[in-house]
């Protein structure tokens, strides 16, 4: 769709969670030959990664970074609107797993809550589908959150995957925005659904419920297509969100990426003419984590935040769909980045909230 606005938000906090345990793609992983290993993460990028075990879901990491957001910006349960939650690898087919997040955090009746199934793009989206509710009467307050746990889908034998995903979560939380004479935020978000097979789990689902090939339970990806639609489509974005604003490449004080490919990213820094200095990375450390990267990325990459006025973010979701969104917001200097880690699970299984760990 083309470029479109929305009266700004005000982003209160943003908080990031992924596990405690720590994968080191060198020492650690047995499946190839080191000299192999070595040279995916000299490609990728990727030298440890926060891995959940099979205790911990993406339901997880957004419930403890939500406890800690709330906490930190001062909202009680009965003031929140509206739960938006994004994912790709919920905790059951149903129910919804914002349903399990409105039980554990005790929010009232009245407040609506729903799950996005969107993965690399999905932070963008969440972040359009949050600030067009706030401009509806009656909603003021939203939490948006994004998780994913792509380490646990994918296979330890397939060295297209295996290397390169970590787990992480996250919430936002968002207001309406007290000064209507803010800029505006701008967001651009496409899709491509003849690509839809180029990252995919086969099986699981209720096209083939239960697979007979084990690998189908797996994530596939189809490495040189994924990168030859981001080159094409990711560089076009950047540009077509700027004009749409009205923004030179200056003005933006930081491009956040979903953290793809260290190859890929320094492609499109390239391409898309961006000082790599404004496009923080994570990748490193924590491995790409889908679209929970971007928010991940916001809470941990080091960003230098001025003592007054407003830091201008360009964020950038693509893959799996094929989808991609960007977002151009405002952050203030008021708004609590924060980050936890938990080591063993948090949502209720039974009803009955457990405590968080880590």
């Amino acid at each position: 769709m083309p470029a479109t606005s929305t009266q700004p938000a005000r982003v209160c906090g943003i908080v990031s969670c992924v596990p405690t345990k720590v994968f080191d793609n060198v020492a650690d992983a047995s499946a190839f030959e080191k000299e192999e290993v070595e040279k995916v993460v000299r490609m990728a990028g990727v030298k440890t990664r926060h891995v959940a075990d099979a205790t911990i879901c993406a339901s997880d990491l957004c419930l403890a970074a939500a406890r800690e957001l709330l906490q930190k910006v001062d909202w009680a349960p009965d003031t929140i609107d509206a739960v938006i939650m994004v994912t790709q690898s919920p905790d059951y087919l149903l129910p919804s797993t914002s349903c399990l997040i409105h039980r554990d955090l005790g929010l009232r009746t009245g407040c609506a809550t729903f799950d996005v199934g969107l993965g690399c793009s999905g932070y963008p989206y969440g972040l359009w589908l949050a600030s067009m509710m706030l401009q509806s009467p009656g909603f003021r307050r939203v939490l948006v959150l994004h998780g994913e746990t792509p380490a646990r889908f994918a296979d330890h034998g397939d060295r297209a995957v295996a290397l390169l995903f970590g787990d992480a979560g996250s919430a936002t939380a968002l207001e309406t925005g007290e000064d209507t004479s803010s800029a505006r935020w701008w967001f651009d978000l496409s899709t491509d659904g003849t690509g839809w097979s180029d990252l995919i789990i086969r099986g699981g689902g209720f096209r083939d419920r239960f697979p007979t090939e084990k690998s189908d339970c797996f994530v596939k990806m189809n490495g040189p297509n994924i990168f030859n639609f981001t080159i094409k489509r990711v560089p076009a974005m950047v540009e077509d969100t700027l004009q749409a604003a009205g923004f030179s490449k200056d003005q933006v004080d930081y491009y956040i990426f979903h953290q793809s490919n260290r190859f890929i990213m320094r492609h499109l820094a390239k391409k898309t003419g961006l000082p790599e200095a404004r496009i923080p990375l994570t990748l490193d450390t924590f491995g790409s984590a889908g679209g929970p990267s971007i928010p991940l990325t916001i809470t941990r990459g080091q960003l230098e935040r001025p003592e007054s006025g407003p830091l201008w973010l360009l964020l950038l979701g693509y893959g799996v769909g094929l989808s991609w969104g960007s977002a151009l917001i405002q952050l203030c200097p008021s708004a609590f980045l924060g980050h936890v880690e938990i080591d063993g699970p948090v949502v209720s299984s039974a009803g009955t909230t457990q405590p968080a760990a880590g």
